[in-house]
């Protein structure tokens, strides 16, 4: 029996849908929306899209799939998904995050369908894995699949930690399981905005990098073992303990090294030498030279009020909640 066929036959039994909402977070999203909708409308008994004020069809395509939407003005990941959670009509037991970029492939639809009634009580989360489609091609190597991350949780008992840049969810009360379907980024934009939006992440990324070295405003630290993924709790304590006190030039090129080489990432052809290149090499080098720059900025400044300030004025970021 096919996958496709399993899914048709356990669609059939009303009483195995997923007590579950679906969250997707939207900026202009067109090109993309409709492909996750339809992939979740099978898993899912509310979704909600929070739109960050839309200049193109994203709203329309929203409701066109029965998608209730609310808007709210975007500071950054981790607060628009938190303010989703605590204003978004949810009646479900469960929640999952979905990008919009992401699509839920056929053996993690139907194991969503035949596992999620039954979860026992005491797990609060459920890990998934997902892999990266770049230019095409499924980049397999490198560390790049699976990534294993807490998607889904008990409605109540997860939310996002409050940072700038490579947010993560975590829950509480209760244990994760990991399901072994994937999901799928898949990006539909070319190199031009691959590289704008990773610029953007880079000027992010180096504030929380300065905010750890000269605290500049509260820091949300919730990630520990057990109440997200294994893989990125261990993942965020490499990079904050080791990483990045290296200097950026050294550290920079042996991840490359050790993402290419010896994590086989040269396997991955000619589209994963572009992939690994610039996202394991240029855009951790840009990180580096950005906090470079902006620590030297802030360096003359006497109190972390005024660094702060300085900061949120070269970045043009809302710092303060």
């Amino acid at each position: 029996m096919t996958v496709q066929s399993e899914i048709a036959n356990v669609m059939s039994d009303e009483k195995d849908t997923p007590d579950l909402s679906v969250i997707i977070l939207t900026f202009n999203e067109e090109i993309h929306l409709e492909r996750a909708l339809k992939s979740v409308a099978r898993i899912t008994r509310q979704v909600f899209v929070v739109d960050s004020y839309s200049t193109d069809n994203t709203v329309d395509i929203a409701g066109a799939h029965g998608a209730i939407v609310l808007q709210n003005k975007f500071i950054s990941h981790s607060r628009q998904f938190n303010w989703a959670l605590e204003n978004a009509p949810i009646r479900t037991k469960w929640v999952m995050r979905l990008d919009a970029d992401e699509v839920l492939e056929d053996d993690l639809i139907l194991e969503i369908r035949k596992k999620m009634p039954s979860v026992s009580a005491d797990v609060a989360g459920v890990i998934l894995k997902r892999k990266h489609i770049f230019m095409g091609r499924w980049i397999r190597h490198g560390g790049r699949y699976p990534l294993f991350l807490l998607r889904i949780w008990r409605h109540g008992q997860g939310r996002v930690e409050d940072r700038w840049m490579d947010e993560h969810i975590f829950v509480s009360g209760g244990h994760t399981v990991t399901f072994d379907g994937s999901f799928c980024d898949h990006n539909l934009h070319d190199l031009t905005f691959f590289i704008d939006k990773h610029n953007k992440y880079a000027t992010r990324e180096a504030i929380e990098i300065l905010n750890r070295r000269h605290g500049l405003f509260a820091s949300d630290r919730p990630i520990v073992p057990g109440n997200t993924s294994l893989q990125a709790s261990a993942k965020r304590s490499l990079k904050e303990n080791f990483y990045n006190k290296l200097p950026f030039q050294l550290s920079v090129l042996l991840y490359f090294v050790f993402r290419y080489v010896a994590q086989l990432g040269f396997l991955d052809g000619r589209e994963g030498l572009i992939y690994h290149f610039l996202q394991g090499f240029w855009y951790r080098f840009l990180v580096g030279a950005k906090v470079l720059e902006l620590e030297r900025a802030i360096l003359p400044l006497g109190s972390p009020e005024a660094r702060k300030r300085e900061v949120a004025r070269l970045t043009g970021l809302q710092l303060e909640p």
